[in-house]
């Protein structure tokens, strides 16, 4: 399920959760850093006390570190390395997931949301959105909550397969700087060495700035398909082979589904990112705005 399908609004998600067929609400919110210029905090970790105070009827709370992510280990993979297939198998049955359709929802702007969305892509499920504006337009809309920690859903039958998306190692990212595109979608500043939430600043030599913050309005609503594709149409990715980075892989995740929403190819994502780019001190690193 690609382009636009891969968001759904809050009454064409209501109408669907009091229809036969009702998706599998995950919570994923994972506190990052908004709106985009506070970028002197971290994201995360996992808020399952947000979960507890309100979420959507019958959603299950998703810990991203725990569920969508592989432990950091020595830092040679990222901060948030890419699960297994057994491990994520596990995760997502034991969280009610089967073939049936899912949606992801965080606090808004959709940042943790999309690496649920792009996990369960990778990993082969057909029919995964994530809600445009997260609980945020939810209850704006005065749509009601539920309050507690309600029992897990039965298990689901969810088999991870993976490759169904394209990925990148550290290798491909520097081929995707060299010869093609390589898109880095964390804020400008960390970009360009001013700031970072790992021990090393700068970017990928090669790589173009690209923040996804801005692939969202100030209310964390995804701006309309035409935007997103011209967006990106003057970053050049409708004329190279395009691969996406940031932080950890987790706001790649949600470039990646800018891309998709734009109605263009899916792009790479390097999962290990920044983190584990600079795990390697041979691995080159530049400062400031230039892409050279």
């Amino acid at each position: 399920m690609g382009g636009a399908n891969s968001l759904v609004g809050v009454e064409a998600l209501a109408a669907e959760l009091a229809g036969p067929r009702p998706p599998r609400l995950l919570d994923v919110r994972w506190p990052v850093p908004w709106p985009a210029g506070q970028v002197t905090a971290g994201p995360g970790p996992a808020d399952p006390a947000a979960y507890r105070a309100a979420h959507l009827p019958d959603a299950v709370f998703v810990d991203l570190d725990a569920d969508l992510a592989a432990p950091p280990g020595d830092g040679s993979r990222g901060r948030h390395p890419l699960p297994d297939a057994a491990a994520f198998t596990s995760a997502m049955r034991r969280l009610g997931v089967g073939s049936g359709p899912v949606v992801a929802y965080d606090d808004g702007p959709g940042f943790a949301a999309a690496r649920a969305w792009w996990c369960l892509r990778y990993f082969g499920h057909r029919d995964v959105r994530v809600l445009d504006g997260g609980i945020a337009a939810w209850r704006a809309a005065g749509r009601p909550t539920e309050s507690g920690e309600p029992p897990l859903p039965p298990p689901g039958d969810f088999t991870a397969d993976p490759g169904h998306l394209p990925m990148l190692d550290a290798r491909g990212a520097a081929a995707h700087a060299r010869l093609g595109l390589l898109l880095d979608a964390r804020v400008a500043e960390r970009y360009r060495g001013e700031s970072s939430a790992d021990p090393v600043r700068g970017h990928v030599p090669g790589a173009v700035s690209a923040p996804t913050f801005d692939s969202v309005d100030v209310d964390g609503r995804w701006h309309p398909p035409t935007f997103l594709r011209t967006r990106f149409a003057i970053l050049g990715a409708e004329d190279e082979e395009v691969g996406v980075y940031c932080g950890s892989g987790v706001t790649a995740a949600h470039a990646a589904l800018a891309m998709t929403v734009a109605g263009l190819p899916t792009p790479a994502v390097y999962v290990g990112s920044w983190s584990e780019w600079i795990a390697d001190p041979a691995r080159p690193v530049a400062i400031g705005s230039a892409r050279g």
